[in-house]
């Protein structure tokens, strides 16, 4: 079937791009936001296609994939016109603000499915009568690469500095002062200090020889880049918060909401690099099992299916 969707999480289309569909991509002459077109850093099979506004008017479109507010309120009817098309709108964040309060964009939408990408996202927000399902996040496996030869840690955070404490960017040099140094990969990394716009092959080379993966998040959803580095063979050190605590089992790494207990666990593993090659072992068997892409796009033929027949 031909599944319209904006590109907006680089790592998550990635994915969801290598399943049997063909893939129209919004492209605008500036690719900016409202039309990235196909990804820059990352590869993507021919069967995730470009259209541009005219190209989507036309299209033969089965399912609409929308992913922001904006898409649901403007950009759907902007590039598709008035047609009744069957919708999903998948939602990749946990809910900001007064949290007892909020309620999603897309509630009580009896006319659109929402996909939440973790359990915890779907037992926050609140949707109303719109039916929710959960399809947990699936990457590709990068293969094990790890080393850990460079005793220090990765973190990968896009835009940390303007998300701050939301991704818990004040907390890397609280980890650096404590004798665990960082090194800091995304999007505007490099006005920290950090590395940015790494292709993907190349970022995942640069994590694997770092001895653990830091995930210093207070309240976003689960991050792809930590399941990756657990694929990768990576241990991790990660704030118990969100799904994180469900992704990262015993053995694996060291989950606390206590600072000192995390930097006394990243210590642990920057001295003892057998320690981090066993935990790192343990994060790669655990990620594999629940976080396939086969299982990934299983899920999702499923419910497109579901929803375009």
């Amino acid at each position: 079937m031909n599944v319209l969707l904006w590109h907006v999480h680089g790592s998550w289309t990635t994915a969801f791009v290598q399943g049997p569909h063909t893939y129209l991509i919004p492209v605008l002459p500036d690719r900016g936001p409202d039309g990235r077109g196909r990804a820059q850093t990352w590869d993507w099979p021919q069967s995730a296609v470009e259209v541009t506004p005219d190209d989507a008017r036309s299209a033969d479109v089965d399912v609409v994939i929308l992913q922001r507010p904006v898409e649901l309120e403007r950009l759907a009817a902007e590039w598709l016109g008035p047609r009744a098309l069957p919708t999903v709108f998948v939602e990749h964040n946990a809910p900001q603000g007064r949290i007892a309060e909020m309620r999603h964009p897309a509630a009580d939408r009896r006319d659109l499915v929402v996909v939440q990408v973790t359990h915890f996202n779907d037992l926050f927000w609140d949707c109303g009568t719109t039916p929710t399902r959960v399809i947990e996040h699936g990457v590709i496996d990068p293969g094990y690469r790890y080393s850990g030869d460079e005793p220090r840690a990765a973190v990968v955070i896009n835009e940390a500095r303007r998300r701050a404490r939301v991704t818990g960017t004040d907390l890397l040099e609280r980890f650096a002062a404590d004798g665990v140094p960082v090194d800091l990969f995304g999007m505007d990394a490099g006005a920290l200090g950090g590395r940015e716009d790494v292709a993907q092959a190349r970022l995942h080379d640069e994590m694997a020889r770092r001895r653990l993966y830091l995930h210093p998040i207070r309240w976003t959803s689960l991050g792809l880049s930590l399941i990756e580095a657990m694929h990768l063979g990576m241990p991790v050190v990660a704030l118990a918060t969100t799904e994180a605590p469900e992704a990262v089992p015993a053995g694996a790494g060291v989950l606390s909401t206590s600072i000192d207990t995390l930097v006394d666990g990243a210590r642990a593993y920057l001295a003892e690099p057998e320690r981090a090659r066993e935990a790192g072992r343990a994060a790669r068997v655990a990620a594999r099992q629940r976080f396939g892409l086969e299982r990934f796009l299983a899920d999702w033929d499923s419910l497109l299916e579901e929803v375009a027949g």
